[in-house]
């Protein structure tokens, strides 16, 4: 996405990812003020016949930008969308999931335009889906760990059968926990919901680092993890915080030992090396279940080379 100066308006600025300063007009460029359904169509009656629309909204709404986006793929002609205030940038940018061609900005709001630009383009560039290995663990044990505060993480999208979250309390074997995708006799499908565990848990980020649960806010992108071992990115959308009561699962893998604080709830389902689906309360010593296995130790989240013990 291209960042536009809007030079017609007080203020400049030296950036050298500035792609466009704006004078007013230019050749390659056709502005439209769109506030109604007449003037849309006319901005839709331009698509392939220019090089550059440059839209206007007196009242910014973000369906006329998504007709347009949707129309003008393949046709040879971009989108440029003139905005004055930060909160509409993201909208600008990842349109349809598409985003503007470029979004033209006062000075003022050149480097939130830049930051938001080359998030996009990261996400463009992207060679190939981030992966993960999963190894087998065998379930030592099972036991009951009294009440505690649990964390259920719903996220801004669904997810799918085979989709969930890396969870644990060690750090160098994280469990798959599924979503609540799965059909239930009693309870209806939460599938952008996973029941994550206790609130000291480490949980997988989309950036590689961890967090504990307890650190998590709104907003933030975690790692979705199938259970083929790609990796996909989800905003988190609420945290749902509760008492309730919870079971201390221990696994092993040779050197490796690991654990995990989970709800006692028959909703809550780790993966087994085989791809099934096992509810926590069906578990028993001697399954084996897949795991994520990391033999650094983190600091502050980060993965460092080095030897920790964790228990």
């Amino acid at each position: 996405m291209q960042v536009w100066l809007d030079s017609t308006q007080q203020g400049d600025s030296e950036s050298e990812k500035i792609s466009r300063r704006w004078y007013g007009s230019s050749s390659d460029v056709s502005e439209i003020l769109i506030d109604d359904r007449a003037t849309q169509a006319e901005a839709m009656s331009m698509i392939g016949l220019v090089p550059w629309i440059l839209i206007r909204c007196p009242d910014w709404s973000m369906v006329p930008l998504e007709n347009l986006v949707a129309s003008s793929r393949g046709t040879g002609t971009r989108i440029a969308i003139a905005i004055t205030q930060e909160i509409d940038l993201n909208g600008v940018s990842y349109a349809l999931g598409i985003g503007a061609d470029a979004v033209l900005v006062p000075s003022g709001l050149i480097s939130e335009a830049e930051k938001v630009a080359a998030e996009r383009l990261d996400l463009q560039q992207e060679a190939k889906v981030a992966e993960v290995s999963f190894i087998d663990a065998e379930v030592s044990g099972i036991e009951t760990c009294g009440m505690g505060e649990r964390v259920c993480v719903d996220l801004t999208r669904r997810l799918n059968i085979g989709q969930g979250m890396a969870i644990g309390s060690t750090s160098s074997m994280l469990c798959l926990i599924h979503g609540e995708t799965v059909e239930s006799e009693y309870v209806p499908t939460r599938p952008f919901r996973v029941n994550a565990g206790s609130v000291h848990s480490y949980i997988l980020m989309s950036d590689g680092s961890t967090k504990y649960l307890s650190e998590l806010n709104s907003g933030d992108e975690v790692a979705v993890v199938s259970e083929d071992g790609i990796c996909d990115i989800a905003r988190i959308g609420r945290l749902k915080i509760e008492n309730r009561p919870m079971v201390l699962l221990r696994y092993s893998n040779a050197d490796l030992e690991g654990q995990i604080v989970l709800q006692q709830a028959e909703t809550v389902r780790l993966v087994s090396p085989e791809g099934k689906l096992v509810s926590i309360t069906e578990i028993r010593a001697g399954d084996r279940i897949a795991v994520i296995s990391d033999t650094r130790f983190r600091h502050t989240g980060i993965a460092v080379e080095g030897k920790v013990i964790e228990k």
